[in-house]
């Protein structure tokens, strides 16, 4: 029986908009005694009932429109955000590879950012010492590791992370877009270490608009659109129906 290493059930996940925003002290006193100055707010539900389910060793796909919930769905399964409701078990290890330079400190070299990094989830120093050197050869910034990263582009920022992230050997891989920001010849490499990472038994979650690399390397693929996940199956079967328009409506 295929083990399921991720299931999400019935989750919601709601935030905030804040209008007539009261950010000084002397605007929230004022709006005590003018009603028109009271900060309102409304809420959005970024996930509405969202189900769905990873077996172990798989690559599934996560794709919709912009503002869809798809970032969000991977913060949650990630534990950055909690749920409004509904529930989320993850059944292993995660390296979430969602925000570029997330878990960095500007001031400190490429060399120092990845002991914070990879201390972060739970390396000794021993264990990043053995993972150290390939780290820096994946990344392909051996002549910046001492340069501190607030000079580093996006791309190398994008480097570092996941050259991390994936040298980690955690039993789930969340990507979300990331890989949008290299240069071809380092995005090739990333999906070749990818389907590495499958190969061992790994699980994948990958959230991207490049629709034909969703077709090509997941076996499975969720469509969200407005918080919703509106149709679930083979990877290449979800990404043609995306492409032809035929999306079924779902009515709240």
């Amino acid at each position: 029986m295929t083990k399921l290493i991720v299931e999400v059930q019935d989750l919601w996940k709601s935030f905030y908009i804040r209008h007539n925003r009261n950010d000084s002290l002397k605007e929230r006193f004022i709006s005590l005694f003018d009603g028109r100055r009271r900060e309102r707010r409304e809420v959005f539900w970024a996930l509405k009932g969202v189900n769905l389910e990873v077996a172990q060793g798989e690559m599934v796909g996560i794709i919709g429109p912009n503002g869809s919930g798809k970032s969000t769905l991977l913060r949650v399964i990630a534990g950055i955000l909690r749920p409004t409701k509904g529930s989320v078990t993850v059944r292993g290890s995660v390296a979430p590879l969602i925000e570029i330079g997330v878990g960095f400190h500007p001031e400190l070299t490429g060399q120092e950012n990845i002991y914070l990094n990879a201390s972060l989830y739970g390396l000794t120093r021993k264990e990043i010492d053995r993972i150290y050197d390939e780290v820096v050869e994946f990344s392909g910034l051996e002549d910046f590791i001492d340069v501190p990263v607030k000079n580093y582009s996006t791309g190398m920022y994008m480097r570092l992370g996941f050259a991390i992230a994936i040298q980690l050997d955690m039993d789930i891989l969340l990507v979300d877009e990331v890989l949008a920001v290299g240069d071809e010849a380092f995005q090739r490499k990333c999906l070749a270490k990818m389907q590495e990472f499958k190969e061992r038994g790994k699980t994948i979650l990958f959230v991207s608009h490049a629709l034909e690399l969703v077709s090509e390397l997941c076996d499975r693929a969720y469509l969200l659109v407005n918080g919703q996940v509106i149709l679930e199956g083979v990877a290449r079967e979800v990404v043609a129906c995306y492409h032809r328009g035929q999306i079924p409506i779902r009515h709240e």
